[in-house]
């Protein structure tokens, strides 16, 4: 099973995830990123880079709402493979709950 982005990640965008992944399997929107399921080997390493705590199994995403988001997003959004810089207001956001509601950009971000 893969590891899933949530919604804490939203407008806070950390990266260090993007970097240790050993299949590249990040996806950049502008205001938030996502793993492709598909393409996630369920290794883990980048569950403990993310600052915010925002990745999860997907075994654990009751429902399947994220599992659904990032299947979606990571069809549209380029892959990302190296650390960008995080928005200068991210720590402001990085307690905040139900930020996809609120925040959630449809755009895509850079890549790289």
């Amino acid at each position: 099973m893969a590891y899933v982005v949530t919604d804490a990640c939203v407008r806070c965008k950390h990266q260090e995830c993007v970097e240790v992944c050993p299949v590249d399997c990040f996806h950049e929107g502008e205001n938030f990123l996502v793993i492709n399921p598909d393409e996630c080997i369920d290794c883990a390493v980048c569950v403990p880079e993310c600052p915010v705590d925002a990745i999860i199994p997907a075994k654990k995403d009751k429902g399947g709402r994220w599992l659904d988001i990032n299947k979606r997003y990571a069809k549209l959004w380029p892959v990302i493979t190296v650390r960008g810089v995080a928005p200068a207001d991210a720590a402001e956001f990085a307690e905040e709950t139900d930020k996809f509601e609120k925040y959630f950009s449809e755009a895509p971000g850079k890549g790289s």
